[in-house]
């Protein structure tokens, strides 16, 4: 008998002999409610056992949306968008966002953007070719 199927038997069973009211078998009945979702993670080998990864990443949307309340006005919302955007480009470019935000107000401090401010965007940014070309 597979080890699940062995648990799941065991578990029935004890809940069975156990008061409705105790602890124990309310944690007991909550895991054979799951069970289902616990068989598709043991047989399927490709599913995570939590969603922690889906968490941190809405976490960061929490954050932000509770830091907007500060920003002040329109203007002021609608420049920490274009950060937000511009620092996640870099992200989903394979970029380090500081390294590359860094590297951007340097080079535009020392009046790159005049001539090819393309070259600083996420998607078309080298750190040294940015350098070379200031």
């Amino acid at each position: 008998m597979p080890l699940l199927a062995y648990l799941c038997t065991w578990i029935e069973t004890e809940r069975r002999q156990m008061s409705s009211k105790s602890d124990l078998t309310k944690a007991l009945q909550y895991a054979l409610g799951r069970w289902k979702a616990l068989i598709r993670f043991g047989t399927g080998g490709r599913l995570a056992i939590d969603n922690n990864a889906a968490e941190r990443v809405l976490r960061g949307i929490a954050v932000t949306r509770k830091n907007f309340l500060f920003i002040g006005c329109d203007r002021g919302g609608e420049r920490a968008a274009i950060i937000y955007t511009a620092l996640k480009s870099a992200h989903l470019n394979g970029i380090d966002p500081d390294m590359w935000l860094a590297d951007v107000i340097d080079c535009l401090a020392r009046g790159h953007g005049q001539h090819d401010i393309d070259a600083l965007l996420p998607w078309n940014w080298r750190q040294e070719a940015a350098r070379m070309a200031a």
